[in-house]
């Protein structure tokens, strides 16, 4: 007999909680992206101010200075290693709906083959500039005007699986620019350049210091290598709902209704709104603004000004939930914005699920892989998970 009606899945995008056992081996031995955002907080003398965060246990998963754990958490916490090899966005997400890793994506930090960038100048007939890792905004300041200007095309890349594309909206147009990214996807289809996602990175402003990324980005990512439990969910008849970027990164497989979102902030009002819905399934719902704003360009005080934000929204989304209801935060990797570079980090991620009905609470153990997520809604939904996924489920914990 199903426990809940609706499980909601919000996935902070980056709150790692401490470095995992492996995190050397990636570069990343002694981060933690929460642990050293409160820190920050409390040597600038202002604590970080998150109060239903804390009473869902989150500071009791890792020590956070200027906040005391606390002592009667309202639901069940825990901690989830990632299992997959690497710390990107697809990686984390896969895993959470029980796809296990074990190649990691290509990446390209000293920019794409001359063999991939001839073929993209032969396809869209425009000279390729750029062509490095870099981050967005700063390459926009860099190249912008030339690429107005002259009508060549800004194309880059990062730490991450991902070749992007940047492309004026008034003057180039965002349909332009994502027939160039669709053609970048089929390309980057060879083993040899195969990277995880195209992303369209559409801009306004026509100078330096003028330059703004809008909301049209959008995500060509590879389809997941296997079925996921959203397929099984799916295919059950269940709702399988994705709010921001979620249905970008499944490749809208196991996907029944999709939803885009402006910011983080619009997409918890976009999950607020859904609860007050009638539908039976899961909503899931991935908050990209803490990584794409904060984690990559290390800006500690945005990222915290960011949680707080989320946390006043979380109240909302709280006092929404129904007696049938299952909420889960949790995150698909770290991104340390005290750590070096700018690069993910490789973090264990928070496990934090409540629900009205719950007259219990406490510390569940620690997961070896971010697939409770999707373990648990498969036994929630009477749902098999597909073959050669993993995951352990901890729906009879959760009372």
């Amino acid at each position: 007999m199903r426990k809940y009606k609706r499980i909601f899945v919000v996935v902070l995008d980056s709150l790692g909680v401490g470095a995992m056992p492996d995190a050397a081996e990636y570069g990343d031995a002694g981060v933690n992206t929460l642990g050293h955002i409160a820190s920050y907080r409390y040597q600038k003398k202002k604590a970080l101010n998150i109060p239903n965060l804390w009473k869902l246990g989150i500071a009791n998963l890792t020590a956070l200075e200027g906040m005391e754990p606390c002592k009667s958490p309202v639901g069940y916490y825990g901690l989830m290693q990632e299992t997959s090899c690497g710390k990107d966005t697809m990686t984390g997400h896969w895993e959470m709906m029980g796809l296990n890793t074990t190649v990691p994506f290509l990446t390209f930090p000293n920019g794409f083959p001359k063999e991939l960038i001839t073929e993209l100048e032969k396809f869209t007939g425009r000279k390729i500039i750029g062509n490095k890792s870099a981050s967005g905004t700063e390459i926009l300041e860099e190249l912008g005007e030339e690429e107005i200007e002259k009508g060549h095309l800004i194309v880059y890349t990062s730490a991450d699986s991902v070749l992007q594309i940047c492309g004026n909206e008034d003057i180039m147009g965002v349909e332009t620019l994502y027939r160039y990214c669709e053609a970048a996807r089929d390309l980057t289809m060879k083993p040899e350049w195969m990277v995880g996602r195209v992303i369209a990175r559409p801009y306004v402003g026509k100078k330096k210091g003028e330059f703004k990324r809008t909301a049209n980005r959008h995500d060509y990512a590879l389809k997941p290598f296997g079925r996921t439990v959203l397929n099984a969910l799916k295919d059950a008849g269940l709702d399988v709902i994705s709010v921001g970027k979620i249905n970008d990164i499944f490749g809208g497989e196991g996907i029944t209704e999709a939803y885009k979102s402006k910011s983080s902030v619009q997409g918890m009002e976009q999950t607020i709104e859904l609860a007050s819905r009638e539908f039976e399934g899961i909503c899931f719902t991935n908050l990209v603004d803490f990584d794409a704003l904060w984690g990559h360009r290390r800006n500690p005080e945005g990222y915290a000004c960011e949680l707080e934000r989320f946390d006043e929204k979380l109240a909302l989304l709280l006092a929404a939930l129904c007696e049938e209801d299952l909420l889960i935060l949790t995150a698909d990797h770290g991104n340390d914005p005290v750590h070096t570079g700018t690069d993910h980090t490789r973090e264990k991620v928070p496990f934090l699920a409540w629900s009205p009905s719950m007259t219990r609470a406490g510390m569940l153990p620690e997961s070896p892989d971010f697939a409770r997520i999707g373990a648990t809604a498969a036994e929630n939904f009477e749902v098999p998970m597909p073959e050669g996924t993993i995951g352990n489920s901890c729906l009879e914990e959760l009372c």
